[in-house]
């Protein structure tokens, strides 16, 4: 189960304590999610990531009951609650039966239960960003890839090999041998001046992921979608992962392998390019909000 930090949380619009957090919090049916980050009191590409969550339900024929507007201000109230400035908030909607219907029953009836609280988090530190981070591979593949749905026991398999190896994450190998994400990021490939990342239908797709395609096209640095394989990892000029928490992180090996992505052109100028766009997409919310 989830921890949840500082004082509140939120079920449905309703503030409660973080002592009863166990007593709302539910991992039977599915659930859908996201992490949004919060830098300086403001949720970083919010808006992006609300569609996100919508298109996960698209996906997985699932219906969300309450607005975008309902979701913004349940966030802010929740932020203001608690008064923070910075940290790691996670959405969840559960789906599940409703207490009194058992599983077959002609006559279930699904309960959708909105979550909303903050996570322990950790960013990468300034060490990890100037010399990289370690990573391993792991055959495996998340099932509905496009859609953010939580998967208790995937994660409970990559976090144990990944606390065994004492790396920073797992690059998600598929049965055909192709390289398609991090377990919970996005990867990132560049060859030469070329920078690649799998195929969107491959993987979920990251709202980073999405600016650090912009930031591609801002700077003029080449960019493809493909996929890559196992055995050609050696051939890489460097690589790192993306995400909410750690933004564009280097990675300095994959396995065995050793890269110097750090010090890598391409990579430093994405990462400066990303921070661009984050600052600028809070000056928009900031806006949005005064209109």
């Amino acid at each position: 189960m989830d921890k949840c930090m500082n004082t509140y949380f939120l079920y449905e619009n309703e503030i409660k304590l973080c002592e009863e957090f166990k007593d709302y919090y539910r991992e039977d049916g599915k659930s859908l999610y996201e992490v949004i980050r919060i830098d300086d009191g403001i949720p970083v590409f919010l808006m992006e990531h609300i569609e996100r969550l919508y298109n996960s339900a698209e996906i997985m024929k699932y219906n969300i009951s309450i607005t975008t507007d309902e979701i913004i201000n349940r966030i802010l109230k929740l932020i203001s609650e608690n008064n923070v400035k910075e940290g790691n908030l996670k959405l969840v909607i559960n789906y599940s039966l409703d207490s009194g219907n058992k599983e077959g029953s002609k006559n279930n009836n699904i309960k959708k239960r909105f979550l909303a609280y903050f996570l322990p988090h950790s960013y990468p530190s300034k060490e990890e960003y100037a010399q990289g981070v370690k990573t391993i591979i792991y055959h495996g593949e998340r099932s509905n890839p496009n859609a953010k749905v939580i998967n208790s026991v995937f994660r409970e398999k990559v976090n144990a090999l990944i606390s065994s190896k004492d790396a920073y994450e797992a690059i998600l190998v598929n049965d055909a041998g192709f390289i398609t994400e991090g377990s919970r990021s996005n990867i990132f490939m560049v060859i030469g001046s070329t920078v690649v990342t799998s195929k969107l239908e491959d993987v979920l797709p990251g709202i980073t992921r999405q600016f650090i395609i912009k930031a591609c096209k801002s700077l003029n640095v080449e960019f493809e979608e493909r996929n890559i394989h196992e055995k050609d990892l050696e051939a890489l000029t460097g690589l790192f992962i993306s995400g909410t928490s750690p933004k564009v992180l280097p990675i300095k090996s994959v396995d065995d392998l050793l890269f110097n992505s750090s010090r890598n052109t391409i990579i430093n100028l994405i990462m400066k390019e990303l921070q661009v766009e984050i600052n600028k997409n809070k000056q928009s919310f900031v806006k949005y909000m005064k209109n």
